[in-house]
């Protein structure tokens, strides 16, 4: 049976969370927004997705720049500073009582419309943020397995359609890429751009390891990731070749390792693709020493930012 990176094991404490909903800390059940609101009439809007650990939102700097530069690429106002939404998200966890294993979601749309019509002079009032904190962290039983890839017919489209550097509501695409591999019966689509090499998955990014360098794409098909540009960074640092380049199916079949990242689950292995097998170890030497220097950023930087927010 397929999984997926993002699955977690239920914590009873989410039952009574408090939600961020413009200004308002809601009850779970009472945190809700307007059928006219923009992001349920048409998925417009942007978000972003980070981790708690001690405390503090992992990188959340980085988290934000590419929420605002988002949010001004689509001309969406969302009439708070950045120092309003640090203010905003501290708020949050101090009120749910969070410092650990948490998760949070940010979302901004455009707001309320007072018809639904995609023409953003159509929208009311300000921008509708929420903030919601989960206590989540990825089963660890799927970290041990590893993911299995299946490459969908689904691709990883022009910026000209619509721009894949953008973290946007609508993400019917990758969706639709999801539910291919499911159906195939693997855990995330891996997706190609369209050229026909390889871009990403549906919603991790994607490497492989060829006699002892780390490969990725090119970047050019797929969002910016945050945990993508700081595996590279660390392998950078740490005297690991790496490329970000374009390169095929035919190559990732035969690579030593594969892995994916993403904010939630960090660095994953990958075990299968196409049928294919991928390395003799799960997880390889590459993936082992990468997650542990991954574990270690994350840990500087959260320690970074506590000591800042006390100084």
């Amino acid at each position: 049976m397929s999984t997926s990176i993002h699955d977690f094991h239920d914590d009873v404490r989410n039952a009574d969370i408090r939600i961020w909903v413009n200004g308002i800390l809601k009850p779970r059940a009472e945190a809700t927004v307007s059928v006219f609101d923009s992001g349920f009439v048409l998925g417009d809007g942007v978000w972003e997705g980070f981790r708690v650990l001690a405390g503090q939102p992992a990188f959340l700097d980085a988290h934000l720049d590419r929420l605002y530069e988002g949010a001004k690429a689509i001309a969406l106002d969302i009439g708070m500073s950045r120092g309003e939404m640090k203010q905003a998200i501290a708020e949050t966890l101090k009120a749910n009582g969070m410092r650990d294993d948490v998760h949070i979601r940010l979302m901004v749309t455009r707001g309320i419309k007072r018809t639904p019509y995609q023409d953003p002079r159509a929208c009311i009032g300000q921008a509708t943020v929420v903030i919601i904190p989960e206590y989540k962290t990825p089963k660890p039983e799927t970290l041990q397995a590893g993911l299995k890839l299946f490459t969908v017919h689904v691709r990883r489209g022009f910026p000209d359609v619509q721009d894949p550097k953008l973290n946007s509501h609508s993400k019917l695409n990758c969706i639709t890429a999801c539910i291919q591999a499911i159906e195939a019966g693997a855990d995330e689509g891996l997706m190609l751009d369209p050229h026909g090499f390889v871009a990403t998955c549906n919603s991790t990014h994607f490497f492989i390891v060829r006699k002892g360098e780390v490969w990725t794409s090119t970047g050019d098909y797929c969002l910016g990731g945050i945990t993508r540009a700081n595996v590279l960074t660390l392998c950078r640092q740490n005297g690991i070749p790496c490329f970000e380049k374009n390169f095929s199916l035919s190559q990732v079949y035969s690579a030593d390792e594969a892995f994916c990242t993403g904010t939630f689950a960090g660095v994953v292995p990958v075990r299968e693709i196409d049928g294919r097998v991928i390395g003799d170890a799960l997880p390889g030497p590459m993936v082992l020493r990468l997650q542990q220097l991954y574990r270690e950023l994350v840990e500087r930087d959260v320690t970074v930012r506590g000591a800042d927010r006390l100084a």
